[in-house]
C-alpha cells in the first residue's frame, strides 16, 4: 500500500520495486515537517505520485542505498533518478512539472525567497530545542523570548512588503517551505509566540485556507501524541494513529 497515510516500512521490509513509467515516488514520513514541504508542492501542482513512508526510528537497510543519510524526503523517478534535501526536491518539482509556478520568475524575487529560507532555516533548531527543554522540565523563558524575536523579524518582512503572503498576494514556494513549523506551534507549546505579530497571525490563518495545506495538515493533538512517542524513540511513533 502506498499513500500519505500508509504504514511505514522499517528494518527487514522488502524494498519496493522500480517506479512505474510516468510515475513519481516520494519517500516520506507522515509527521516530518521537511517531507511535508515536498508533499505541499506535490499537492499544489497536482502532480500524480505515490508515497512510501519510512520508519525513521527503525530505518530499512535498502533505503540507505537510495538516500545515503537515510533522511526524508527523497523523490525517485521512473528512470531511477533520486533527488533529496527538501528545498531541492521542491525546486525540482516546480521546474520539472507543468502547472502553476511556485517560484517567482523575477531574479530578485527568487533571491529574496532563498534568503528568507536561509534565515528561517536557522530558526527550526530553536523550535525543536524548545520541545526538548519542555520535555526536560527546563525554564524556557529566554528561549521563548529568542523565538518571539525571530518571529518579529518575519513580521517585519510582511509589514515592509505589505502583502498577505511572503511572495505576494497568493501562496508561493517560500510560504510552503516555512509553513510546516507554524502548523506545529501548538504541539510545540509555542502558539503564544505569535501574540505580538498580527500580520504573521493573518498569514497563518490565510495559509490554513490553502487546499494543499488543508490536504496535508495534522491535527495538533495527533501530532502531540506522535511527538511523545518520538521523543521516547519509539518505533511505533511514525505509525501513530493508523
Amino acid at each position: 500500500m502506498s499513500g500519505d497515510q500508509s504504514r511505514s516500512l522499517g528494518k527487514g521490509s522488502a524494498a519496493p520495486g522500480p517506479v512505474p513509467a510516468g510515475q513519481l515516488r516520494l519517500y516520506s514520513m507522515r509527521f516530518c515537517p521537511y517531507a511535508q514541504r515536498t508533499r505541499l508542492v506535490l499537492r499544489a501542482k497536482g502532480i500524480s505520485h505515490e508515497v512510501i513512508n519510512i520508519n525513521l526510528k527503525n530505518k530499512p537497510d535498502w533505503y540507505f542505498e537510495k538516500q545515503p543519510s537515510g533522511l526524508v524526503p527523497a523523490l525517485e523517478t521512473s528512470k531511477g533518478q533520486l533527488i533529496w534535501e527538501s528545498p531541492i526536491t521542491c525546486e525540482y518539482l516546480d521546474e520539472a512539472f507543468p502547472g502553476k509556478k511556485l517560484l517567482p520568475s523575477d531574479p530578485y524575487e527568487r533571491a529574496f525567497q532563498k534568503m528568507l529560507l536561509e534565515d528561517f532555516s536557522k530558526m527550526t533548531s530553536l523550535l525543536f530545542k524548545h520541545v526538548l527543554a519542555v520535555k526536560d522540565g527546563q525554564d524556557t523563558t529566554a528561549l521563548k523570548a529568542e523565538i518571539a524575536d525571530k518571529f518579529g523579524k518575519l513580521e517585519e518582512v510582511l509589514s515592509k512588503r505589505n502583502t498577505v503572503f511572503y511572495g505576494g498576494d497568493s501562496v508561493s514556494m517560500i510560504d510552503y517551505l516555512i509553513w510546516p513549523w507554524f502548523e506545529r506551534l501548538e504541539p510545540f507549546q509555542l502558539k503564544d509566540s505569535l501574540n505580538h505579530t498580527p500580520k504573521l497571525q493573518r498569514w497563518v490563518e490565510a495559509m490554513k485556507e490553502d487546499p494543499a495545506v488543508k490536504a496535508t495538515i495534522t491535527d495538533p493533538q495527533t501530532y502531540k501524541n506522535y511527538l511523545q512517542l518520538y521523543l521516547k524513540n519509539s518505533p511505533e511513533a511514525c505509525d501513530y494513529g493508523l
